[in-house]
């Protein structure tokens, strides 16, 4: 009995040691790699900005520029079930995960853009506080992005602006007749060349048949799509434009007084955009606009 015991210890003996040895011989570099740190752009308070890629390219966007938050590919919507909000884990943060979409607020007058704690925020306080309340016209826009990644989709408002027409045919009886001078640059739809149908008048109010202003590119293709209100006391546009470079679609929206600006508008905003191009590493390609 002792001599089988003895047998056993032996052998869990011998099988310890063989286990401490092959410890030993474990190459550390078959260890996985330790992945560096992310690096983050940071303003003058230390606040890092908010990274991803947008469309085609990666950026860097200064923090407290962003009004509200960014949405990544695959985030839960707003309504989503709570269950699922709850259960969601995003991707790890890097240049590399596709950004949605993101908003900002950018000033007509100058191309800067509002970044809390910076001169533009006392800038905009101070226009809310003077401007909007007596009715005079207000100097910022606000500006949606939105990342296109869906290859078979058009980057343009072909079916939007036919799909528009078709419902004021269907649902309000009359249709969008262009305009014989351009306007800004732009082509003119007016809804019943700006006559109430029903009153023979011109419109009094125009919930349903907004002027439509529309450029297209060389190939015919509308690129950009404008609605503007034209009987408000403070009449506004909802403008909208595609840009094949970026791979992205941008909406903004403003005071109808800031329309013939309309392609300064897109070009500063592309401008801003490219402002805050990184590398897939995070360094700046540029001076970033709005950089507090």
């Amino acid at each position: 009995m002792k001599s089988g015991y003895k047998k056993i210890l032996l052998i869990v003996v011998l099988l310890w040691q063989v286990l401490l040895l092959a410890g030993c011989d474990y190459d550390a570099s078959e260890q996985p790699a330790q992945q560096a740190p992310l690096f983050y752009n940071r303003d003058s308070r230390g606040r890092a900005d908010t990274i991803g890629k947008l469309g085609t390219y990666s950026i860097s966007i200064p923090a407290g520029v962003i009004d509200g938050w960014a949405r990544y590919m695959g985030d839960p919507g707003d309504f989503a079930d709570p269950k699922i909000k709850a259960r969601y884990q995003r991707p790890p943060e890097s240049y590399d995960l596709p950004i949605e979409s993101f908003g900002f607020l950018y000033r007509i007058t100058d191309g800067d853009v509002y970044t809390s704690f910076r001169k533009t925020e006392e800038d905009y306080r101070h226009d809310n506080e003077t401007l909007i309340p007596y009715g005079k016209p207000f100097p910022w826009a606000s500006v949606s992005v939105y990342g296109q990644y869906d290859a078979t989709a058009p980057l343009n408002f072909n079916f939007t602006v036919q799909n528009e027409f078709k419902l004021a045919k269907e649902i309000t009886h009359f249709d969008y007749i262009q305009q014989e001078q351009p306007l800004y640059g732009l082509t003119v739809y007016r809804a019943n060349n700006g006559i109430d149908p029903e009153t023979g008048e011109p419109w009094k109010w125009d919930d349903n048949a907004k002027d439509i202003f529309i450029k297209k590119d060389q190939t015919g293709n509308i690129k950009t799509y404008i609605k503007c209100e034209f009987t408000h006391h403070i009449d506004s546009c909802d403008h909208m434009f595609y840009n094949d470079d970026w791979h992205i679609r941008v909406w903004i929206g403003y005071s109808r007084t800031y329309l013939p600006q309309w392609q300064e508008m897109e070009n500063n905003i592309i401008k801003i955009l490219d402002s805050w191009r990184v590398s897939r590493e995070g360094k700046l390609l540029g001076k970033q606009i709005g950089k507090a």
